[in-house]
């Protein structure tokens, strides 16, 4: 079994700065799972508690049932793959790759075959005889990503392994480490800060920020349910327009304040807004939640940036930048009248002092 499972852990340095608090994951056999957030969350931190790298200052840390607090990194069955390449420089390419089965005397024709098989996958069939002097950065990312994967271990680690590739091969990459993870029919926990990569890759999000969990689920589940305004503005690019509002109960009737207008909620989503009178709130909307319509709010666009099969309108109020997505065919253009309502059935709304999400779309 190669479940991982971290008890309230915690890491707090000498200084006393905590780069993680009482962190509760439940990490099952075979799965995918991202840890993403911000610069300074404390997801690589994480990372390496899990690879032994970083000792633990609080909780309990198993992979399978054991528990692995005092366990050495080489004696807990993981490979991790850094940012950093962290290869031998007097090595080929082949040797650091098959370096690892070489210290379990693994045939030397079982190796290569090994070697030549990831090599395929990584395009680095042509660069084998060569050093890693000789290759480009993302080249030798590629080999430290290799050398990981030639192995057959537990857990497999990824602290940011695509961020030195250009934006092709990152794509190409991604789904060709999803495909290897079936394959390989093992437990994957992956570091990053692109939103794409963690959305894109993984079974299920642990989305952290200042050393806190804010929620652990599906991509689905993020996007569309996020527990609060952190998660709801940090998911989904670009990231959701979210400002500073109100709610108030009119003749038995709940209304939400955006930009000038009082706009009717939904009866069937205001049954958590029962007993309030009038609330400061947030109101969110994602980009692609705006209508062009007769009855809306006037409205002038300050840039329209065409994207293909999209337009990403921009505009403000009251300070509060506010990105819309329509097609090409709707035929927008910067400094027109344009009348936008949201669709009032995709709306969020936020508690203002907690953030927490009060009000969640209809749809979900």
């Amino acid at each position: 079994m190669a479940t991982v499972k971290l008890e309230n852990i915690t890491k707090e340095y000498e200084d006393g700065f905590r780069a993680v608090s009482n962190l509760n994951l439940d990490i099952k056999d075979k799965e995918f799972i991202v840890l993403v957030g911000p610069s300074g969350c404390g997801k690589s931190t994480t990372l390496r508690m899990i690879a032994g790298l970083e000792n633990i200052t609080g909780g309990s840390m198993y992979i399978g049932e054991s528990v692995v607090n005092d366990i050495d990194p080489k004696d807990r069955d993981i490979a991790m793959v850094f940012q950093s390449y962290a290869l031998y420089p007097h090595m080929t390419i082949r040797d650091n790759m098959g370096f690892a089965l070489k210290m379990r005397k693994t045939p030397q024709r079982n190796i290569d075959k090994k070697v030549d098989e990831i090599a395929e996958i990584l395009q680095l069939n042509t660069l084998l005889d060569r050093k890693p002097g000789e290759l480009s950065g993302g080249q030798r990312q590629r080999v430290a990503l290799g050398r990981a994967m030639v192995r057959n271990p537990k857990v497999f680690l990824f602290d940011e392994p695509l961020s030195n590739l250009d934006a092709k091969l990152r794509v190409q990459m991604r789904s060709e480490i999803v495909k290897l993870h079936k394959e390989l029919d093992t437990t994957f926990i992956y570091v990053t800060h692109d939103q794409t990569e963690a959305m894109t890759m993984g079974d299920r999000i642990a989305v952290l920020n200042a050393g806190v969990l804010e929620q652990f689920d599906t991509p689905l589940n993020l996007y569309n349910r996020p527990r609060n305004k952190f998660i709801a503005q940090f998911i989904g690019s670009p990231q959701m327009n979210v400002f500073p509002s109100e709610v108030s109960k009119i003749d038995g009737k709940y209304f939400v304040r955006f930009i000038t207008e009082w706009i009717k909620i939904p009866y069937h989503m205001t049954k958590s807004l029962d007993g309030i009178s009038r609330k400061n709130v947030y109101l969110g909307i994602r980009c692609e939640d705006f209508l062009l319509d007769e009855a809306g709010i006037p409205i002038e666009f300050s840039n329209v940036e065409y994207m293909g099969s999209d337009l990403y309108c921009y505009t403000s109020y009251n300070n509060e930048d506010i990105v819309m997505r329509f097609k090409p065919e709707d035929g927008i253009y910067e400094n027109r009248p344009y009348k936008i309502l949201p669709n009032m059935d995709r709306i969020y709304i936020f508690d203002y002092e907690t953030e927490e999400t009060i009000v969640y779309p209809a749809e979900v």
